[in-house]
């Protein structure tokens, strides 16, 4: 184990004097410095024989985010150069970010020449050098353009749409990241349910699983995506099987104690507050940030750590290594260390967030190098997060960055590629290199050049290279080039190796996508190789592609085998977690804007309050808290429909029904109306809910109300701006068209208890209320919870002073199982009908509770108030 320098230690030694009372009272420490390169080098705990290197420092960039390498080993660094200037986190979507490109002009590993590739970026987050350009996309777009150097002088002089994804909105960190080019051809990213794969001149998209993750994306060498999770506190997840056949998770997959970390630094700047850290020392207790994950797949740093999963946790300063050990099919992670990590470091000011195995062979981590490392929504002023930045002044901190390279004293850095002048036959020896950077790379050129006179050079090495990945390169090689023939499947399909067998299956997909069903028969001969692995992936693809006898194929498996993968895998392919099915008849607009909130929440509202709506636990705790409040049966959620608008456009800070949530929901104005809409209206009907689906009008409504509105709503004051119930129902005059004597159990306070109408539905039935005095009111609730079948098919409300002249309908619609929610323009009135418009054959009309409302508070809907609520908890 290195010591620690001195030199740090005294430059932190205010962190050391965080007294436990200090969380409470916040009281002025000394700033946190800046060290230099050379002193941060000091600040480094590593483990024996391991040592960084500095490759680059400001000012050659500021806040990297990502590194990615070229076939000739030049260097392109996204800077983020807006992000979080200062600690309200203004401009940060202004055009003035970057990526850089940098190389070594004696190919000695120094990086000494350096250019901007492109400027004027809003903060670029997806990466991938392509061909003769690079892919890049930036924050607020799913679109990703090709930027080419025409000139050969290191700036970009064209640039080419290569996907149209259109505008996103949301906040910067709950946005795309990655682009990996997986060793299936095809290309994935972080938050997005879906991949995309050039065909010629087009891009196609593929719908997958839910990935997930947030911020840094990696792959295995057998060619399965990585992800881990932040927002959810959750490190790595869905690592069970490759993304596009579904989410798995398994039991036991984490070794006991697995998201617990182990900091040297002693402060406790994290979202969330006192049950974050250690109340001894104030280090962070378990995962909060999670990103920046790699695989290392290099060849000059020791053998053991190959294959390892390696991931920064920038809040708790230090880089975890996991040792995955996949056994009878099952992945399991566990900590490399007992109550260690692999990298630490005492200055507070080290923020790794992202890394990834370098042509070199050696490992290269992207440091921040900042004070603040979460975006302005979540240090608001008020929060707990704000007040230990400020204690410290962590906002002054930014603007610097730097770039270390991992070595170790028993291996020195390899040579600098030239890939990309390369002949295609050179590339094709390049797949069994020792480096899996150079495999991914040379299958990379050979495919994007679509160069066929080297097949038979793959098929050669498909057949009878000793190593089992360059035979799995040289499968999925031909893949790309469209040559992969049944012939050469079927052969690769017996194999000596599982990992082969396994890739041969993955193979075949395509072919059956070109319309080669005779693969069919030998996918599903294969559900009896003697490797749990290869079984798995027979289910995983007769499932994928819907052959028509997957399900009995799946069932027939699992009574034939006894492992513990293959019974985990089986069973979730043919019982999927149910989703509560909904018995409301939507239109098919309404079901197309479903579908699109449903792609929303599992790629962004799941990871707080869980796929099933009943919020997630968050790991650590011992009473079962979840990060976000339940949706489930979710008042707020089910209500009259500003309330659910206006949070997910405003956010909300606070307790929620008298319970402390650690994950404060972020504004999402940022997002279009339609985006909006469509969340809110998954959300209102799913998990069992029902309610109205969101209109955009809706949404527009609410956004221009709430133009104005800077911070998050508490709960209180978002039940005060929404309309208020009239508490005078025992001076309402009530009548209706049929069944009159039920009448007054309509408003008698007793639900079980309800007015109906003594006979089928019927266009014309109606129920009327006479208010004592004209009140202005804006909304009805028609409560038929008890009997949940009896709502109107359809309604119209009518207003009239005097009992006799009815204007214009104020509302019209078709009424909710079980609550009817009605809101309209606020209007002065005396007199309420509601009339049936719908009909139905076999259910009354019930109203066991009503409901008037008028409008909530003006003042707290349009207005930012003073000092929201928020527990420090």
């Amino acid at each position: 184990m290195i010591k620690i320098r001195l030199l740090t230690v005294i430059a932190l030694a205010g962190l050391a004097g965080f007294a436990a009372d200090a969380v409470d009272s916040f009281p002025p420490q000394p700033p946190i410095p800046y060290l230099s390169p050379a002193e941060e080098l000091k600040s480094f705990e590593l483990k024996p024989g391991y040592h960084l290197e500095l490759v680059l420092s400001e000012p050659d960039i500021k806040e990297p985010v990502i590194v990615a390498f070229d076939g000739n080993g030049r260097m392109f660094v996204a800077e983020m150069r807006t992000y979080m200037q200062e600690i309200d986190g203004k401009n940060e979507h202004a055009p003035l970010s970057r990526v850089s490109m940098h190389w070594s002009s004696k190919g000695d590993g120094h990086f000494d020449k350096h250019s901007v590739f492109v400027d004027n970026m809003v903060l670029p987050r997806l990466l991938l050098p392509y061909g003769d350009g690079v892919l890049i996309g930036e924050t607020d777009t799913s679109d990703i353009y090709l930027y080419r150097d025409t000139n050969g002088d290191g700036v970009s002089e064209q640039k080419t749409l290569w996907f149209a994804g259109g505008p996103r909105g949301g906040n910067l960190e709950h946005q795309p990241n990655g682009l990996l080019l997986s060793l299936d051809n095809w290309m994935y990213s972080t938050y997005n349910a879906y991949r995309l794969r050039a065909r010629g001149t087009n891009v196609i998209k593929e719908a997958t699983g839910s990935n997930g993750g947030q911020w840094g994306i990696c792959q295995d060498n057998l060619g399965k995506p990585w992800f881990v999770n932040a927002g959810g506190e959750r490190g790595p997840l869905n690592f069970q099987q490759p993304i596009v056949y579904g989410e798995f998770g398994a039991k036991g997959e984490f070794a006991d104690g697995y998201p617990e970390v182990w900091p040297l630094v002693g402060l406790a700047d994290v979202q969330g507050g006192k049950g974050r850290f250690r109340p001894e020392n104030k280090t962070l207790n378990h995962f909060t940030a999670t990103c920046g994950n790699e695989f290392f797949r290099g060849d000059r740093l020791p053998a053991d750590l190959r294959g390892d999963l390696l991931f920064s946790e920038p809040v708790g300063r230090l880089i975890r290594r996991t040792k995955v050990e996949v056994t009878d099919g099952i992945t399991r992670l566990r900590n490399a260390y007992e109550k260690d990590e692999f990298i630490r470091s005492t200055d507070a000011n080290f923020r790794a967030v992202n890394m990834t195995t370098a042509p070199d062979g050696t490992l290269f981590i992207v440091d921040m190098y900042r004070g603040i490392i979460q975006e302005g929504n979540w240090v608001r002023k008020g929060d707990y997060l704000r007040k230990v930045v400020e204690q410290y002044s962590m906002q002054n901190n930014f603007g610097r960055g730097r770039i270390w390279r991992l070595v170790h004293d028993d291996f020195k850095p390899g040579p600098q590629p030239r890939m990309n002048e390369e002949s295609s036959e050179k590339l094709v020896t390049r797949l069994e290199h020792p480096n899996g950077w150079w495999r991914d790379t040379a299958q990379k050129l050979i495919v994007l050049r679509h160069d066929k006179s080297v097949v038979p050079a793959l098929e050669k090495m498909a057949r009878s290279n000793k190593n089992a990945l360059a035979r799995i390169h040289a499968l999925w090689t031909l893949e790309g080039l469209d040559a992969a023939t049944p012939a050469l499947i079927r052969e690769k399909l017996k194999d000596e190796s599982p990992q082969v067998r396994t890739a041969a299956i993955r193979v075949s997909e395509s072919n059956y996508k070109n319309g080669d069903k005779s693969v069919i028969a030998d996918v599903e001969g294969m559900a009896k190789d003697k490797d749990p692995n290869v079984i798995i992936q027979a289910m995983l693809t007769a499932n994928l592609l819907k052959f028509p006898e997957s399900k009995a194929l799946i069932e027939k498996t699992l009574a034939e085998n006894s492992s513990e993968g293959v019974e985990f895998i089986g069973r979730q392919l043919i019982t999927p977690p149910k989703e509560e099915k909904n018995t409301i008849q939507f239109t098919a607009a309404e079901k197309q804007l479903l579908d699109h909130g449903r792609v929303i929440y599992r790629e962004l509202c799941f990871s707080c309050h869980g796929l099933d709506g009943k919020g997630f636990v968050a790991p650590g705790t011992t009473n079962g808290t979840t990060l976000g409040p339940p949706l489930k049966n979710s008042k707020l959620a089910l209500g009259f429909a500003d309330g659910p608008i206006n949070v997910v456009l405003n956010g909300m800070a606070g307790p929620v029904d008298g319970k402390i949530y650690t994950a404060q929901m972020i504004p999402m104005k940022n997002n279009s109306d339609e985006w909006v809409a469509a969340v809110v209206s998954y959300i209102r009907n799913s998990f069992g809910n029902h309610a109205s689906c969101i209109t955009t009008q809706q949404v527009a409504m609410a956004r221009a109300a709430t133009a104005s509105r800077t911070e998050p709503w508490d709960v209180e004051e978002l039940h005060a701006a929404l309309p208020k119930a009239l508490k005078n129902q025992k001076q309402w005059k009530l009548s209706a068209s049929h069944n009159k004597g039920s009448v007054p159990a309509a408003v008698d306070g007793y639900p079980a208890t309800r007015y109906d109408s003594g006979g089928w539905q019927t266009p014309g039935m109606w129920f009327q209320v006479e208010l004592p005095q004209e009140t202005t009111v804006t909304a009805l609730q028609l409560d038929s919870t008890p009997s949940p079948e009896d709502f109107p098919r359809g309604y119209k409300v009518a207003l009239s002073s005097d009992g006799k002249t009815w204007g214009e309908p104020a509302a019209t619609g078709k009424g909710e199982l079980p609550v009817t929610a009605i809101q309209f323009k606020p209007a002065k009135t005396k007199f309420i009908r509601i009339t049936e418009t719908g009909s139905v054959s076999d259910r009354y009309w019930s109203i066991h509770e009503l409901g008037i409302y008028e409008p909530g508070s003006t003042l707290a809907a349009k207005k930012t108030p003073v000092k929201p609520k928020v527990s420090y908890e």
